[in-house]
Protein backbone atom coordinates (compact mmCIF):
# COMPACT_ATOMS: atom_id res chain seq x y z
CA UNK A 1 0.00 0.00 0.00
CA UNK A 2 1.49 3.30 -1.08
CA UNK A 3 -1.27 5.66 -0.02
CA UNK A 4 -1.16 7.19 -3.48
CA UNK A 5 -4.23 7.21 -5.74
CA UNK A 6 -4.23 4.30 -8.18
CA UNK A 7 -3.71 5.09 -11.86
CA UNK A 8 -4.20 2.26 -14.36
CA UNK A 9 -2.63 2.54 -17.82
CA UNK A 10 -4.10 0.38 -20.57
CA UNK A 11 -1.81 -0.51 -23.52
CA UNK A 12 -2.96 -0.90 -27.09
CA UNK A 13 -2.67 -3.47 -29.85
CA UNK A 14 0.45 -5.65 -29.41
CA UNK A 15 1.75 -3.28 -26.73
CA UNK A 16 2.85 -3.85 -23.16
CA UNK A 17 3.86 -1.48 -20.35
CA UNK A 18 6.74 -0.27 -22.51
CA UNK A 19 4.44 2.08 -24.45
CA UNK A 20 3.89 3.88 -21.13
CA UNK A 21 7.56 4.14 -20.12
CA UNK A 22 7.65 7.93 -20.10
CA UNK A 23 4.27 8.28 -18.38
CA UNK A 24 5.22 5.79 -15.65
CA UNK A 25 8.37 7.81 -14.96
CA UNK A 26 6.47 11.10 -14.88
CA UNK A 27 3.34 10.12 -12.97
CA UNK A 28 4.63 7.62 -10.41
CA UNK A 29 5.71 10.32 -7.96
CA UNK A 30 2.09 11.15 -7.17
CA UNK A 31 0.25 7.98 -8.27
CA UNK A 32 0.37 4.25 -7.77
CA UNK A 33 0.74 3.40 -11.46
CA UNK A 34 -0.29 -0.07 -12.63
CA UNK A 35 -0.36 -1.64 -16.11
CA UNK A 36 -2.26 -4.86 -16.90
CA UNK A 37 -0.89 -7.45 -19.32
CA UNK A 38 -3.28 -8.09 -22.21
CA UNK A 39 -1.11 -10.49 -24.23
CA UNK A 40 -3.09 -13.62 -23.32
CA UNK A 41 -6.54 -12.03 -23.65
CA UNK A 42 -8.89 -11.94 -26.65
CA UNK A 43 -11.93 -9.89 -25.62
CA UNK A 44 -12.70 -6.43 -24.32
CA UNK A 45 -14.55 -8.01 -21.42
CA UNK A 46 -11.56 -10.06 -20.27
CA UNK A 47 -9.23 -7.08 -20.66
CA UNK A 48 -11.58 -4.87 -18.63
CA UNK A 49 -11.75 -7.58 -15.97
CA UNK A 50 -7.95 -7.68 -15.81
CA UNK A 51 -7.86 -3.91 -15.29
CA UNK A 52 -10.54 -4.01 -12.61
CA UNK A 53 -8.70 -6.81 -10.81
CA UNK A 54 -5.64 -4.60 -10.29
CA UNK A 55 -7.24 -2.82 -7.33
CA UNK A 56 -10.25 -3.22 -5.08
CA UNK A 57 -11.03 0.48 -4.91
CA UNK A 58 -11.48 3.50 -7.18
CA UNK A 59 -8.88 4.47 -9.77
CA UNK A 60 -8.05 6.85 -12.58
CA UNK A 61 -7.79 5.28 -16.03
CA UNK A 62 -5.81 6.01 -19.18
CA UNK A 63 -6.23 3.98 -22.36
CA UNK A 64 -4.18 4.23 -25.55
CA UNK A 65 -5.46 2.93 -28.91
CA UNK A 66 -7.03 -0.47 -28.22
CA UNK A 67 -6.54 0.37 -24.56
CA UNK A 68 -8.98 3.23 -25.04
CA UNK A 69 -11.57 0.69 -26.18
CA UNK A 70 -10.81 -1.33 -23.06
CA UNK A 71 -11.25 1.80 -20.93
CA UNK A 72 -14.73 2.26 -22.41
CA UNK A 73 -15.53 -1.35 -21.54
CA UNK A 74 -14.32 -0.73 -17.98
CA UNK A 75 -16.71 2.22 -17.76
CA UNK A 76 -19.56 0.09 -19.07
CA UNK A 77 -18.76 -2.61 -16.51
CA UNK A 78 -18.00 -0.55 -13.40
CA UNK A 79 -18.52 3.19 -13.97
CA UNK A 80 -18.69 3.90 -10.23
CA UNK A 81 -15.05 2.86 -9.76
CA UNK A 82 -13.51 5.17 -12.36
CA UNK A 83 -12.65 8.58 -10.88
CA UNK A 84 -11.43 10.05 -14.17
CA UNK A 85 -10.57 8.74 -17.62
CA UNK A 86 -8.23 9.78 -20.45
CA UNK A 87 -8.62 8.27 -23.90
CA UNK A 88 -5.71 8.57 -26.32
CA UNK A 89 -5.41 7.87 -30.04
CA UNK A 90 -8.53 5.74 -30.03
CA UNK A 91 -12.06 5.51 -31.42
CA UNK A 92 -15.60 4.70 -30.33
CA UNK A 93 -17.43 3.60 -33.49
CA UNK A 94 -18.83 0.06 -33.61
CA UNK A 95 -17.40 -2.46 -36.05
CA UNK A 96 -18.30 -1.26 -39.56
CA UNK A 97 -18.71 -3.47 -42.64
CA UNK A 98 -15.31 -4.27 -44.09
CA UNK A 99 -13.22 -3.81 -40.95
CA UNK A 100 -12.66 -7.55 -40.52
CA UNK A 101 -11.34 -7.81 -44.07
CA UNK A 102 -8.99 -4.87 -43.54
CA UNK A 103 -7.62 -6.37 -40.34
CA UNK A 104 -7.24 -9.74 -42.07
CA UNK A 105 -4.62 -8.19 -44.37
CA UNK A 106 -2.26 -7.74 -41.42
CA UNK A 107 -3.06 -11.21 -40.11
CA UNK A 108 -2.15 -12.67 -43.51
CA UNK A 109 1.15 -10.75 -43.45
CA UNK A 110 1.79 -12.11 -39.96
CA UNK A 111 1.11 -15.68 -41.08
CA UNK A 112 3.40 -15.34 -44.07
CA UNK A 113 6.25 -13.19 -42.74
CA UNK A 114 5.95 -13.34 -38.95
CA UNK A 115 6.54 -10.38 -36.69
CA UNK A 116 9.17 -8.97 -39.01
CA UNK A 117 6.48 -8.48 -41.64
CA UNK A 118 4.11 -7.01 -39.04
CA UNK A 119 6.71 -4.46 -37.93
CA UNK A 120 7.56 -3.46 -41.50
CA UNK A 121 3.95 -3.04 -42.63
CA UNK A 122 2.10 -1.89 -39.50
CA UNK A 123 4.50 0.30 -37.56
CA UNK A 124 5.52 3.07 -40.03
CA UNK A 125 1.94 4.35 -40.62
CA UNK A 126 1.47 4.53 -36.84
CA UNK A 127 4.17 7.20 -36.47
CA UNK A 128 4.34 10.79 -37.70
CA UNK A 129 6.19 10.59 -40.99
CA UNK A 130 8.98 12.98 -40.00
CA UNK A 131 9.77 10.75 -36.99
CA UNK A 132 10.49 7.67 -39.09
CA UNK A 133 14.14 8.74 -39.27
CA UNK A 134 14.37 9.05 -35.47
CA UNK A 135 16.41 5.89 -34.88
CA UNK A 136 15.99 5.86 -31.09
CA UNK A 137 12.21 6.17 -31.31
CA UNK A 138 11.85 3.58 -34.05
CA UNK A 139 14.14 1.11 -32.28
CA UNK A 140 12.07 1.50 -29.11
CA UNK A 141 8.78 0.98 -30.93
CA UNK A 142 10.16 -1.91 -32.96
CA UNK A 143 11.32 -3.66 -29.78
CA UNK A 144 7.89 -3.00 -28.28
CA UNK A 145 6.08 -4.78 -31.12
CA UNK A 146 8.61 -7.63 -31.18
CA UNK A 147 7.79 -8.42 -27.54
CA UNK A 148 4.41 -9.55 -28.83
CA UNK A 149 3.97 -12.38 -31.32
CA UNK A 150 1.55 -13.43 -34.03
CA UNK A 151 -0.72 -15.14 -31.52
CA UNK A 152 -1.03 -11.88 -29.55
CA UNK A 153 -1.94 -10.00 -32.73
CA UNK A 154 -4.65 -12.56 -33.48
CA UNK A 155 -6.07 -12.40 -29.97
CA UNK A 156 -6.14 -8.60 -29.95
CA UNK A 157 -7.73 -8.52 -33.41
CA UNK A 158 -10.46 -10.85 -32.15
CA UNK A 159 -11.08 -8.50 -29.22
CA UNK A 160 -11.35 -5.47 -31.48
CA UNK A 161 -13.75 -7.21 -33.86
CA UNK A 162 -16.09 -8.19 -31.01
CA UNK A 163 -16.10 -4.80 -29.26
CA UNK A 164 -19.22 -2.96 -28.17
CA UNK A 165 -20.41 0.44 -29.40
CA UNK A 166 -18.03 2.89 -27.74
CA UNK A 167 -20.39 5.84 -28.12
CA UNK A 168 -22.99 4.06 -25.97
CA UNK A 169 -20.25 3.38 -23.43
CA UNK A 170 -19.07 7.00 -23.45
CA UNK A 171 -22.62 8.14 -22.73
CA UNK A 172 -22.19 6.57 -19.27
CA UNK A 173 -19.12 8.65 -18.36
CA UNK A 174 -19.68 10.93 -15.34
CA UNK A 175 -16.11 11.82 -14.37
CA UNK A 176 -13.41 14.25 -15.59
CA UNK A 177 -12.55 13.08 -19.10
CA UNK A 178 -9.72 13.95 -21.47
CA UNK A 179 -9.28 13.03 -25.12
CA UNK A 180 -5.73 13.22 -26.49
CA UNK A 181 -4.45 12.50 -29.99
CA UNK A 182 -1.66 13.39 -32.38
CA UNK A 183 -2.38 15.86 -35.14
CA UNK A 184 -0.93 13.36 -37.63
CA UNK A 185 -2.67 10.29 -36.27
CA UNK A 186 -4.04 8.82 -39.49
CA UNK A 187 -5.65 5.87 -37.69
CA UNK A 188 -7.44 7.90 -35.00
CA UNK A 189 -7.49 11.51 -36.25
CA UNK A 190 -8.49 14.61 -34.25
CA UNK A 191 -11.90 14.75 -35.95
CA UNK A 192 -12.68 11.32 -34.54
CA UNK A 193 -11.77 12.50 -31.04
CA UNK A 194 -13.89 15.62 -31.40
CA UNK A 195 -16.86 13.37 -32.14
CA UNK A 196 -16.18 11.43 -28.95
CA UNK A 197 -15.67 14.60 -26.93
CA UNK A 198 -19.11 15.81 -27.99
CA UNK A 199 -20.66 12.83 -26.20
CA UNK A 200 -19.03 13.59 -22.83
CA UNK A 201 -20.08 16.96 -21.34
CA UNK A 202 -17.21 18.93 -19.84
CA UNK A 203 -14.52 16.78 -21.43
CA UNK A 204 -11.37 18.24 -22.97
CA UNK A 205 -9.57 17.56 -26.24
CA UNK A 206 -5.81 18.01 -26.64
CA UNK A 207 -4.23 17.64 -30.08
CA UNK A 208 -0.47 17.02 -29.85
CA UNK A 209 1.51 18.76 -32.64
CA UNK A 210 3.85 16.80 -34.92
CA UNK A 211 2.62 13.50 -33.52
CA UNK A 212 1.19 10.29 -34.93
CA UNK A 213 -0.70 7.39 -33.35
CA UNK A 214 2.00 6.36 -30.88
CA UNK A 215 1.71 9.58 -28.88
CA UNK A 216 2.93 8.28 -25.49
CA UNK A 217 6.29 7.42 -27.04
CA UNK A 218 6.45 10.01 -29.84
CA UNK A 219 5.77 13.16 -27.82
CA UNK A 220 5.99 12.17 -24.16
CA UNK A 221 6.55 15.66 -22.79
CA UNK A 222 3.40 17.06 -24.39
CA UNK A 223 1.39 13.96 -23.47
CA UNK A 224 2.57 14.08 -19.85
CA UNK A 225 1.63 17.76 -19.60
CA UNK A 226 -1.88 17.04 -20.87
CA UNK A 227 -2.23 14.11 -18.47
CA UNK A 228 -1.07 16.13 -15.47
CA UNK A 229 -3.58 18.85 -16.32
CA UNK A 230 -6.31 16.22 -16.50
CA UNK A 231 -5.24 14.53 -13.26
CA UNK A 232 -5.33 17.85 -11.38
CA UNK A 233 -8.62 18.98 -12.92
CA UNK A 234 -11.27 19.52 -10.25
Amino acid sequence: MTGKPVLILLPGLMCDAGIWRHQIESLSADHDVRVPDFFSLDSMESMAAAALAMTDGPFALIGHSMGGRVAMQVIETAPERVTRVALMDTAAHPVPPGEAAKRQVLLDIADQFGMDGVVRSWLPPMVAQDRLTDEALMQELTALVWRADVAVLKRHTRALLTRHDGFAQLAKVRCPTAFITGDQDAWSPPKQHAEMQAVVPGSTLTVIPDCGHMAPAERPEAVNLALIQWLTQS
